[in-house]
């Protein structure tokens, strides 16, 4: 993260985003400099706008935000459903194992991602 964070200073420095002015940075921040990876970002970010891009990023959360608060309303609903059928119901109650190996299987894979 350090390394985006790094290009974004440049970026909004007005500096050219390149593999000498990124690992300046990077080192004046006490990181650990991997030239891979300097390398990788610089040649990700050839062709890219990175003010658009930011642009872009900051309209999500808006959005999104509209999106959790719809999302909670729905979760109380189903919360005084859940209350409802276990006060009639005899049978037992297995929503706690089932959500244990929802959590599970949602986690597979994203350590893959981030390396």
């Amino acid at each position: 993260m350090e390394y985006v964070y790094a290009a974004l200073i440049l970026n909004e420095s007005d500096e050219e985003i390149n593999e000498e002015n990124l690992t300046n940075v990077l080192d004046a921040a006490g990181v650990d400099v991997e030239e891979s990876r300097v390398k990788a970002l610089v040649a990700a970010l050839e062709d890219v706008d990175i003010d658009e891009a930011v642009s872009e990023a900051a309209a999500v959360p808006a959005g999104g935000a509209a999106a959790g608060a719809s999302a909670g309303g729905e979760a109380a609903s189903d919360e005084a459903e859940e209350e409802e059928v276990e006060e009639t119901s005899d049978v037992p109650d297995t929503t706690d194992e089932d959500d244990e190996e929802d959590e599970e299987a949602s986690g597979e894979g994203l350590g893959e991602l981030f390396g």
